[in-house]
């Protein structure tokens, strides 16, 4: 395990450790916890200057374990702990847990963010800074936040978690909390996929932490089902997309212009496999209707060989299993696209969008387009102005300037 000069491996670590660590001391000190985790990572950067040690997760885990109890010690409460927490004496973790055991652990903690009392943007918030190794800010960045706004929801998080406790081996059997953690994994991978953060429009970092702890739950018992199976699949085959969605210097590409060459073959079959193996239950639901219009987009060898049909029938499915306008309007795209636009123009009529979508870039894009293509000029052109005023990030912005322009071009 090579951690310097590796930031992933530095990530993946630091979730391991404060996952580990709050199974050990309590969901009840969090913050003591990922402050001692800082410090050993700390602590590692400059000793470790020439090579890590031979074990280096058990170097960090002594040193953070250590920390933790001094800091606990320094406010007379180490005593308090060791008495309500069953299990071996802390003092001296001379065997750190195995792998396996670490991969528990981080699914646990997983569950334990996912608290059906917080709000589902605070579990988001939470997962990425205990799991995903994220500082404060960089939470802020990647999830469009104020750096104070994310501090009132990790003290929100902190102090749910200090007010009603949970011994980690039981959080794991409360599969109540199942839908929830899926929805936060989902939440997660769709911010890296797109952002709408100003300087930066696809991550794929957050994108491949998502896949990474959706394998974790889709290979524990408790996670394993056909609708982790579907998520698995939505993952992976709009992963093996992303290199083909940028032009290599940040800038967005339509689907008609990605070189599918640049898609990853073995992410599409392991989304396909995903994707077989969640129809061995009885429930359709969103995650496996969302996989097989990414299936389709996927296995497609081109752009004109696109199952438009197929899409627009599924995103109608969407519509009925999870009322959403945005899944009105991706209908409409599929409809333009086999019957004109005019016929797309026909699905949103009579349409009155929520004002978090009529106020979007997406919504006047879409219009914009369809009146483009149908020979509007003049709602062309004036949701044209507005889609581009609206866009998040220059990335957005240039993309649509491109796909709004007098030139006919479908939308992909």
């Amino acid at each position: 395990m090579n951690l310097p000069g590796d930031p992933a491996a530095w990530r993946h670590t630091y979730g391991h450790l404060v996952a580990s660590l709050v199974r050990r001391m309590g969901a009840d000190h969090l913050a003591d916890i990922e402050d001692a985790v800082q410090s050993a990572l700390l602590v590692a950067l400059e000793r470790w200057r020439d090579a890590p040690p031979d074990d280096p997760v058990a170097w960090l885990y002594r040193v953070a374990h250590r920390k933790v109890l001094e800091g606990l010690r320094t406010r007379a409460r180490r005593g308090r702990i060791l008495e309500r927490r069953p299990g071996p004496e802390p003092a001296a973790p001379e065997n750190p847990p195995l792998a396996e055991e670490l991969g528990d652990d981080l699914l646990r903690m997983l569950f334990v963010g996912c608290d059906p009392d917080l709000p589902p943007a605070t579990q988001v918030v939470l997962v990425c800074k205990t799991l995903c190794g994220f500082s404060t800010a960089e939470v802020a960045a990647r999830l469009h936040l104020s750096t104070a706004n994310v501090h009132k929801r990790l003290q929100r998080a902190r102090a749910r978690l200090r007010e009603a406790p949970l011994h980690l081996d039981h959080v794991v059997g409360a599969r109540d909390r199942l839908p929830a953690v899926q929805q936060v994994l989902y939440l997660l991978f769709t911010e890296g996929y797109l952002s709408l953060h100003a300087s930066e429009a696809i991550r794929q970092e957050l994108c491949d932490e998502a896949l990474r702890l959706t394998r974790l739950l889709g290979a524990h018992k408790v996670g394993r089902g056909p609708e982790t199976e579907a998520l698995l699949a939505l993952m992976c085959l709009h992963r093996a997309r992303l290199a083909g969605r940028t032009d290599g210097f940040g800038g967005l590409l339509l689907l008609e212009e990605q070189d599918r060459s640049r898609w990853d073959p073995a992410l599409l079959g392991e989304g396909m496999v995903h994707l077989a193996a969640s129809a061995s239950g009885e429930r359709f639901g969103r995650y496996h209707a969302e996989a097989r219009i990414a299936a389709a987009h996927g296995l497609s060898p081109s752009f004109d060989a696109t199952p438009w049909q197929d899409i627009a029938d599924t995103y109608a499915l969407l519509e009925r299993l999870a009322p959403s306008p945005l899944h009105t309007l991706n209908r409409a795209l599929a409809v333009a696209e086999l019957n004109g636009a005019e016929a797309g123009l026909a699905v949103l009529e009579g349409l009155a969008p929520p004002s978090w979508l009529s106020g979007s870039y997406a919504w006047c894009a879409v219009r914009a387009d369809l009146h483009r293509r149908a020979h509007h000029p003049e709602e062309a052109d004036r949701l044209r102005a507005l889609a581009l005023d609206l866009a998040p990030t220059d990335a957005v912005r240039t993309l649509l300037a491109r796909r709004l322009s007098p030139v006919s071009a479908p939308l992909g």
